[in-house]
């Protein structure tokens, strides 16, 4: 038996077999292991997985009306048959909290679905205000910077159009409607990016005779939305929302509604995988 303070030689051999330098061979016979999860967890999991098939299933709809008033379900077919988004809004870096809100109640009110919100400068501060009463029934899409939203808006299919009061802009009145249109509105004092003026392909201006040259930004998207989509509904142009995103609204609505909606889910999942 060596001490404790014994140190062996430096010169002291060791020797390795051979088989412990050479890792084992991977088995070949596969394993699994069986995790029992809450089928409450499970269902939550499968919602995830099944979302968009949700906001297209017809049966999930007529299943969540039950839980709405008749009045409700009429309600929402109403205001839907007048929803567009032929027209889209988009609001540039708006810095008073106040303004953004205004520009968001004007859509729900005059019927544009949705709201894009560009914070490439004043994020933090928008982010308070888009949380009222009218993000419940716009759709808001948020973009922090601005050739991400103008990128994103071309994809879809519009063409942008930038709001100012100087320039080559045609009167509002004189706009052509038959393209799918994104209208930009800039910040209070300094208006439209140049990045946004510069990639516009057309150009917009509300008519004024007096000596001010420039509306507070709140006030100018209500005239131009105001008067775009009274155009629009009187127009030929094809501008309700499609079956497809009719369903959608109606479904989504109809969740931000009714309390306990993930237990609902969950319950009509139940009820349709028993059915299977």
């Amino acid at each position: 038996m060596l001490c404790p303070s014994h140190k062996p030689s430096a010169s002291l051999k060791v020797l390795i077999p051979l088989s412990a330098l050479i890792p084992a061979p991977e088995s070949t016979t596969k394993r699994f292991s069986i995790i029992f999860l809450p089928l409450h967890f499970c269902l939550k999991l499968k919602i995830m997985n099944i979302s968009n098939k949700l906001f297209q299933d017809i049966e999930y709809l007529a299943y969540l009306e039950t839980f709405l008033t008749e009045n409700r379900v009429q309600r929402f077919k109403k205001v839907l048959e007048n929803r567009t988004n032929h027209i889209t809004v988009v609001a540039e870096d708006v810095y008073q909290l106040h303004n953004t809100s205004a520009v968001m109640r004007s859509c729900e009110v005059f019927g544009v679905q949705a709201l894009n919100v560009i914070e490439q400068k004043f994020g933090k501060r928008i982010d308070k205000q888009i949380a009222l009463g009218a993000e419940k029934w716009v759709d808001i899409h948020r973009y922090n910077s601005v050739q991400g939203c103008i990128d994103s808006i071309k994809a879809q299919g519009y063409k942008v159009v930038a709001t100012t009061p100087k320039g080559k802009a045609q009167s509002l009145d004189k706009f052509d409607l038959s393209a799918p249109s994104a209208i930009f509105f800039g910040t209070e004092k300094t208006g439209l990016s140049h990045e946004i003026i510069e990639q516009a392909d057309d150009y917009i201006t509300i008519p004024m005779v007096g000596f001010t040259e420039s509306l507070n930004i709140s006030v100018s998207a209500a005239i131009i939305i105001q008067s775009l989509t009274t155009r629009l509904r009187e127009s030929d142009i094809n501008w309700q929302l499609s079956d497809q995103e009719l369903l959608a609204k109606q479904i989504d609505w109809a969740r931000k509604s009714i309390k306990d909606i993930d237990f609902i889910t969950e319950r009509y999942l139940e009820i349709q995988q028993s059915w299977n």
